[in-house]
Parts: structure tokens; sequence; C-alpha cells
């Protein structure tokens, strides 16, 4: 028999490494073309003025300006509304 125990492989200690999604520029902060303004999974936040969308549903601006976040009413197929979040970059 042996006396210590055999060093076999485990199930846990395996995780993932962190994304870091979220709001990177705030309203009313400095943005210039092609700073990140929300690195996001799916689009809980949609681009406005001077704003574009990555592949992976990054918000990123296009000119130099003021982040601007503001809320609209959407109309659905079914005539339902919803509220989405909108971002806008306001140039000098």
């Amino acid at each position: 028999m042996s006396k210590t125990k055999a060093a076999g492989s485990t199930h846990l200690g395996r995780d993932s490494a962190p994304k870091y999604l979220g709001v990177k520029l705030s309203d009313g902060q400095k943005a210039k073309p092609g700073s990140i303004i929300i690195r996001q999974r799916g689009r809980k936040f949609i681009p406005g003025k001077n704003v574009r969308l990555g592949n992976d549903d990054t918000l990123y601006a296009v000119a130099e300006g003021i982040v601007r976040f503001t809320t609209k009413k959407k109309i659905r197929f079914d005539n339902s509304q919803r509220l989405i979040k909108v971002v806008n970059v306001e140039s000098k």
C-alpha cells in the first residue's frame, strides 16, 4: 500500500480570464476618434451620432467630441414599446 495519496488531476481550479466589459467613457467625458466607449456582449447600448459598432458589439467614437447617453422609445413589430439606450459623441 502506498503511504501518500496519489497526485491525480483535479477538476477544480479552471477559470476563464476576465473580459473587462462595461462603460469605459462616462457621460460628459472627451472622446477621441477610435477610443472605446463601451465594451459589451449583445446590443445593450446602440450607436448614435459619431459612434460605430465593432464586430464584438464594442461601441467606439469616430469623431472627437463629448460622450452623451440618451434614451429613445423604440416601437417593435408587434406595436409594443421599449426604451433603448443610445450613445452619441457631440463634436465640438
